[in-house]
Order: structure tokens, then sequence, then C-alpha cells
């Protein structure tokens, strides 16, 4: 993938060489032809929506985006994956959605999420191979991008569910410093942690999608990488990598020295490693608040997974989620430090490939941290395991730093892509 699909179809659009109409028909004949087997989208776009996109301006006006069913869509229904919503119509589009749409953004549908986007798989089924998981919670989002079924899609973290489904499918995805894209309109799982994200094919087409949607300066510039210092982030889990991702990491380090980039190993000091034991506890005792009435009066209604998940968050003393807090608090604190010697920081997207199975999402293992901290991160693809299944690398910078996380990710994916 060139990553620059979305540059150039936006200027076929502008130039008049591509119609509008005829861009959305396209991505709805993708989306028809293929979705029966992929299982990406729990519902599409009324008619109305649909003319209305056709009709509409702004800097998106032709593309065409999935939301996962965790934000509001006024004019879907928005379920958030839970039988207990089944019908649910909001009177408003979350932020994200609005924002969009005045954009000029087509909303093509409402793609599959985890329940309230925990940890129950959904029906999606990852593009590269059917017999593999696409990741969660953001399943459908990362599988319909994938798949070339829409040029973006909005997802939500709050383990590891932007960064782990990108690197899954083999695109690219992208975690902000936190609260930098809004919330508002998003169902809330933990509401420390809840971070809304983008997909996208690659890297180039994030960055453009984040810098249209926000106003800021996100679009990549060039990098010069030799004067980058790149740290690759040593954790105290590195041992439960795959043989094969463990692998991809050496090869990303080997082509940035070879690109110029200055090179440290850069170990995990044990603030960071509690930090990360504390994000679990964190996100359990904040779901099981932010559930309460689900979980009270509607606990028949939850599957046998999340009902035991936001039992055991209501067990939690306030006092050990006070701790863990102040873990947090200090974590970020060590995350900042760590870009005192280096730029950025580049680790494993998740533990391996997707597994081969439909019955789990995978590992968040290698995401808590980060989604814990607020840095941005950005999952590169373009690396393979033995069997041809997409590796992600992680590309984190300090918080804030997002265009800089953003330009390094590109310059790794291009030089991926050149082998």
């Amino acid at each position: 993938m060139s990553g620059e699909s979305l540059r150039r179809r936006l200027a076929a659009i502008e130039s008049g060489a591509l119609g509008i109409d005829a861009c959305l028909a396209e991505r709805n004949r993708r989306i028809n032809a293929l979705d029966g087997d992929i299982r990406a989208f729990v519902r599409r776009a009324p008619a109305e929506t649909a003319a209305a996109a056709v009709a509409a301006r702004g800097p998106l006006a032709g593309i065409a985006l999935g939301v996962k069913d965790i934000f509001d869509t006024a004019d879907m229904d928005s379920e958030y994956g839970s039988a207990i919503y089944r019908g649910h119509r909001p009177r408003a589009d979350a932020a994200v959605v609005a924002l969009a749409r005045a954009k000029g953004a087509f909303i093509a549908g409402k793609t599959a999420t985890t329940e309230f986007a925990h940890m129950t798989p959904t029906a999606t089924r990852n593009p590269r191979d059917l017999a593999h998981t696409p990741g969660g919670s953001s399943s459908g989002s990362a599988a319909a991008v994938a798949a070339g079924m829409v040029d973006g899609a909005f997802g939500s973290q709050t383990a590891g569910s932007v960064i782990r489904p990108a690197a899954f499918c083999g695109i690219a995805g992208y975690k902000p410093s936190f609260r930098l894209l809004p919330v508002v309109g998003l169902k809330t799982f933990a509401w420390s942690l809840d971070t809304a994200g983008l997909f996208a094919a690659g890297v180039a087409d994030v960055a453009l999608l984040a810098e249209l949607l926000t106003g800021r300066a996100l679009a990549v510039p060039a990098t010069d990488m030799a004067r980058l210092r790149i740290g690759i982030y040593r954790s105290a889990i590195d041992d439960r990598l795959d043989p094969a991702m463990a692998s991809a990491i050496a090869q990303a380090a080997s082509r940035l020295e070879r690109a110029g980039a200055r090179l440290l190993d850069t170990a995990e000091p044990a603030v960071l490693t509690n930090a990360r034991l504390a994000q679990p506890l964190i996100q359990a005792y904040e779901s099981a608040q932010a559930l309460a009435h689900e979980r009270l009066a509607e606990r028949d209604r939850l599957t046998a997974l999340l009902r035991q998940a936001l039992d055991e968050g209501a067990a939690i003393a306030p006092d050990r989620y006070d701790e863990a807090r102040r873990a947090a608090r200090q974590g970020r604190r060590a995350a900042t430090a760590l870009f005192d010697d280096v730029d950025i920081l580049i680790a494993p997207s998740a533990l391996g490939a997707a597994p081969a199975s439909l019955e789990t999402t995978g590992d968040p293992a290698m995401n808590r941290l980060w989604t814990l901290t607020g840095n941005p991160c950005v999952n590169v693809p373009g690396f393979v395991d033995a069997s041809g299944m997409p590796l992600g690398i992680s590309v984190i910078a300090r918080f804030g730093r997002d265009a800089l996380a953003l330009a390094a990710a590109h310059h790794l994916e291009r030089l991926a892509a050149n082998g």
C-alpha cells in the first residue's frame, strides 16, 4: 500500500476527474460485494444520508467513512454491540461524526464493535484471512478499511482497540494524544482511558484524515531520519512476543538505522511496568461504574464474559483504585521523561499476528501502557510473518507530538515497502 491513496482520491474529486456520486457508488458496491463474508458492518446509511453526501461540499466530500457502533449517530441506530440497546436511536451524532459530516464525509454505516467495546468477539472476520480474528474492539472499522470498503473509519481504544486491530488487519491505526479527538457521544467504558482514534489504509492517509477533521497540521511532512533519536522500547513483557514479532522489530530497527537514524535501546523503568499493571484495574473499576445501570438493571442481557468483568470491577475497593491512579500519574511522568533521551519510540503493536480463531480478539498487553499514559501511537503496516499475516510496529511520541509520530511512522512504512 502506498499510504497516499486518500490524497490522490481527494485531488481527483477536487479537479472534477472523479465525481462524488461515482466515488460513493463504488464504495457501496464494494461493501455489497465483500461484507457478506467479512461482516464489518452492522448497519448501512439510509438513502437520505447517502443523497446528502452526494451533494455535500467540504474537504472530505466524496470520502466514505465507517463509524464504530460505540459512537452515536442520529441517522442510524447505535447499539454499542449490546442487545440492551437494540433499536436505540440517539438524538445527536457523536462529536467526531458531526465534525466529519460537516467536512463533507459520507458516513457509510456503523461498524461492528464488541459488546460495549469490551472483549466478546463480533462476527467480523479478518480480510487478510477469514479464519483469523480482526482484533477488537474496533473489529468492524479495521476490517472495513483493510478490505477497501471505506476510505477511513473511527474506532476507540481503552486498552488496545485501535492499534491492535490495525496491526492484525495490516493497516494504519492512529491513537492520538489523549483527548485530541473528542469523545462526546461515545458510550463510556472507562472515562480516564477511552480514546477516539482513526483507521486508514496507510499512515499518510490516516494523517491527512486527522488533519482534515481537526484542522491541526498533522499531514505527514518530509522527515529527516538522520536527525532523529529512536528508542527501541524493551518492555518487561517482551518475553511474551512471538518470534516473528521480535524479528519484525529487529527489521524495523535495521532499516531505520540504515536510513540514518540514531538507535538507542530504551529499557522499561519499573514505574512504567507498574503503570501497565495498573491499567486493567483502572479499566475494571471505571467500567463497573460507567455501566452501573447495565450491570444492575440489565445484567441478564449482558454476555457472561462482560457480566463477570463488571462484577469483578465492582468488587474493587476505592483505595485500590486510588493506588492504581497514583501509579498511572507516576507512569505518565515517567513516559514524558523517556523522551528526554529519544525523539520517538518503536515497539510491537501486538504480541504477534492475528490469532487463527474467531473466538478471541487477541491480547492488548502491548498497548495498555500507552493508552494509560496518553501518548500518541501509530501502527505502521508493512511487516508480515512467515505465513504472510500482518505484523504491526508502533511508533510512539511524547504527549502532544502527534505530528512527529505520524511523520516518523510514514517514513518507517516507506522503508518497509522498499525492503
